[in-house]
């Protein structure tokens, strides 16, 4: 006999199989040893009152032999010799890309500015050890793209473009626990994404596929409207090389701004796009829990406690972005002259930090004095504020913070608790030197959120600056069916830094589709 059935339990009792097992047995009175399988579908938690539940949707079978399961399994053809795709960018979109492009016949080649993982995090500890950035190698750029060293949230909203559980099934296939299946806000954790990224990477080059790191897209080569080749630099002896191909994938990410001016001075078409800039907020996750989990200590069986804030302030959008409960704060910067900020967590979630984005919607009047720049003036924005919070920060990497309770009151912090940050902090006084419009919509949207989430607003959140790579401020425009660039034909847009895409799942799910676009083209 199969069921598929929703429960409601408690936290001890989803903490394991053998609890549900339990759980099911009395509910149903039937005997343990008769129930031969079991499978979560799907898993949510309701903190809408004090006593916390778990919502499941299971499948179990009873009073029959246990069913033979078969796992997940893809198998990537060898491609050698194949129709090459030159796939530019190796996070999220172009990974998925090319393991798509794998499976539908062709021989990805992707071109990676950055490096592999093993090398990439040493270019990272480089950033703690000497404070110093590798403009092609950090948190931003490398094998994996932005989304290897975070918290690697699997939720999006972007069902309707893509197979989400495809994605999330490739993931667990290439290393990422099961759970990933069934959770409503899924992550996987910056501890545990590395290895998938390199088990990807095998993948593709077990299949024959090509991956070039350390090699950074100087120049297209165009001819009536088609890409015939694209120039290469490689980024540690400077050697040029050309790659030549009918397809040309471009998923450089949004940090990539080289990419953007080479474009722009190629006269190749790009169109502005919305995008938000903020500041990093971080609270104890202690706190963050008894607000949200009503109590004054998280229930050992309940995971660390996140949040989702969104509000209007005089007709612009306020919101928490990328928030990483048990998490921390890291340098992203791409250039040595800039403070960016983001936040990642391990898969435990386990750091007595809870630190989110909370970021303002960014509008045309905040762009009048960077008309000149064209539709590149968003990105100008973004640029001139994280140089400004560098100076703040005396040019240090020690970025400039403020108490939240004094930002708001317009009132310099005298002194700053220790946060996860582990670079170090120098008292800023914030509202003075962001932007008025967005400097009074983050004051008025704490006051807010803090109605939403009594003592949200209190000296004891730390702010700091700047958060501004939230999306890409620029798109690069494709046609809605096929994919490819309304100008160069040959061309296809791809993931964040094309503005198709905001995240790991819905970037792999835009590379699969522009793989599977380039397919019809040729087959059509």
């Amino acid at each position: 006999m199969r069921k598929e059935i929703n429960i409601i339990l408690t936290p001890k009792q989803s903490s394991s199989e053998k609890n549900i097992l339990s759980f099911l047995s009395k509910k149903f009175q039937i005997p343990e040893d008769k129930i031969s399988y079991l499978k979560i579908l799907s898993r949510s938690v309701d903190a809408r009152s004090r006593n916390v539940k778990i919502n499941l949707k299971v499948l179990f079978i009873y009073n029959e032999e246990k069913p033979s399961i078969e796992k997940d399994n893809f198998i990537y053809q060898d491609v050698k010799g194949k129709e090459k795709i030159i796939i530019v960018g190796s996070g999220p979109s172009g990974l998925f890309a090319a393991l798509r492009a794998i499976e539908l016949g062709f021989c990805p080649v992707i071109l990676e500015r950055g490096k592999m993982i093993e090398e990439r995090r040493k270019d990272i500890r480089d950033i703690y050890r000497i404070r110093k950035i590798n403009e092609n190698s950090n948190y931003s750029f490398g094998e994996g793209g932005a989304g290897t060293f975070s918290d690697g949230k699997l939720f999006t909203r972007s069902k309707k473009r893509g197979d989400v559980k495809n994605i999330l099934k490739i993931l667990a296939f290439h290393g990422a626990k099961e759970n990933i299946l069934y959770e409503s806000k899924a992550h996987i954790g910056t501890d545990k994404l590395p290895k998938i990224i390199e088990n990807i990477r095998k993948s593709i080059l077990n299949a024959n596929g090509e991956i070039h790191f350390n090699t950074k897209l100087e120049d297209f080569i165009i001819e009536k409207e088609l890409i015939k080749k694209v120039k290469t630099k490689n980024t540690l002896n400077d050697e040029i090389k050309y790659f030549t191909g009918k397809y040309f994938i471009l998923a450089t990410g949004h940090s990539a701004r080289d990419i953007y001016n080479l474009l722009y001075k190629k006269n190749i078409l790009l169109e502005e796009k919305s995008f938000s800039v903020g500041v990093r907020v971080e609270h104890s996750q202690n706190l963050i829990d008894s607000i949200q989990y009503h109590t004054k200590k998280r229930n050992p069986y309940l995971e660390a406690a996140n949040y989702n804030l969104v509000t209007q302030i005089n007709g612009r959008g306020v919101y928490s972005f990328c928030m990483c409960p048990g998490g921390s704060i890291v340098p992203a910067f791409t250039e040595n002259n800039q403070i960016v900020l983001n936040g990642m967590s391990p898969s435990n979630r386990n750091s007595k930090y809870a630190n989110s984005g909370i970021v303002v919607e960014v509008k045309s009047e905040d762009l009048k004095n960077y008309k000149k720049f064209g539709v590149l003036a968003g990105m100008k924005f973004q640029e001139d504020l994280e140089k400004l919070a560098f100076e703040e920060s005396n040019k240090s990497m020690d970025v400039p913070a403020q108490r939240m309770l004094d930002f708001t009151r317009n009132k310099k912090s005298k002194s700053l608790h220790k946060t996860s940050y582990f670079l170090g902090l120098t008292s800023s006084e914030m509202h003075l030197w962001l932007p008025e419009n967005i400097r009074i919509s983050l004051q008025k949207a704490f006051i807010e959120f803090n109605k939403k989430m009594k003592n949200f607003l209190t000296n004891e959140a730390i702010i700091l600056g700047v958060e501004t790579r939230t999306s890409s401020p620029i798109r690069i425009p494709r046609d809605k069916k096929t994919l490819q660039h309304l100008q160069i034909k040959n061309l296809f847009p791809c993931g964040e830094g094309a503005g198709y895409s905001g995240g790991i799942v819905s970037s792999a799910i835009d590379g699969q589709r522009c793989s599977e676009s380039i397919n019809l083209l040729i087959n059509k």
